[in-house]
């Protein structure tokens, strides 16, 4: 049913639990009392326009430093780790797929899709690349550093998610510096994730992207303000915050974001 999120509407089964989120940054309100909820096994997508709050989230989510919530509550599996460090979520099965993925010097593509790896053996990291689109026999001995394009380092990032299997990978802007032409193979590859126990937090602020999620939210403003199906979602994105942003340019809360460092 779609509308306003309200935290008693929440499921207590789901894998991931959000209550009442709130967060500042610079003095300024980034979060605003976010509910959400991402059933385990889904792929559960977020979507909002550029500033809205999404990536914020994501990094609240994971216990980035300085995304310590101000109130509010985080659960997953039944835990909560609201104030758990980075590592203890990484630990519990969390992981998180960057807006700008990062370079690493010095190590290989092999090397880094090994880290953390659930099965260690070269044949399951050649399956990684390949679900991405990239060959092996090119990739694997390659550094990621500069030399690598942000698509690329983003299709290697998602092939190092599929490699760890954890029990929830958060995926910020999955399709940034994708080329529209391969855009299908990692469309692929979230749909994939769930059927190898990886639920998804797939964040977006391209509507197209919800037709391969099965539930689906819109952030606004910093807060949860519409829940449902994918299509009614997408409808009401597309009828009021895509033509709001079209009609209206950029709005006052956009220079929030921008004195906040969170733009």
């Amino acid at each position: 049913m779609g509308g306003e999120t309200d935290v008693s509407t929440l499921s207590t089964d789901s894998l991931l639990r959000v209550e009442d989120l709130s967060l500042k940054r610079a003095g300024r309100d980034i979060l605003s009392h976010v509910n959400l909820a991402v059933r385990a096994g889904a792929v559960h997508g977020l979507l909002g326009l550029n500033g809205s709050g999404k990536s914020s989230l994501a990094y609240a989510l994971m216990g980035c430093a300085d995304y310590l919530p101000d109130g509010g509550r985080i659960w997953f599996a039944d835990q909560e780790i609201t104030r758990l460090s980075i590592t203890e979520r990484a630990r519990l099965g969390l992981t998180l797929a960057w807006q700008e993925p990062a370079r690493f010097e010095g190590l290989t593509v092999s090397d880094f899709l090994s880290l953390g790896a659930k099965k260690q053996d070269r044949e399951s990291v050649r399956a990684a690349l390949e679900a991405v689109a990239l060959s092996p026999a090119v990739y694997l001995g390659r550094r990621v550093d500069q030399a690598l394009s942000g698509g690329e380092r983003k299709r290697i990032e998602l092939a190092s998610i599929l490699t760890m299997c954890p029990r929830l990978a958060i995926l910020d802007e999955p399709d940034s510096g994708i080329d529209t032409l391969t855009l299908g193979d990692v469309e692929t590859l979230i749909r994939r994730m769930p059927d190898e126990g990886t639920t998804v937090l797939l964040i977006t602020h391209r509507d197209e992207m919800l037709r391969i999620a099965d539930s689906a939210s819109l952030i606004c403003q910093g807060s949860v303000v519409f829940h449902g199906p994918p299509m009614e979602v997408r409808e009401f994105y597309g009828s009021r915050c895509r033509f709001h942003a079209q009609t209206l340019g950029r709005q006052p809360w956009d220079q929030v974001r921008i004195e906040a460092g969170v733009a």
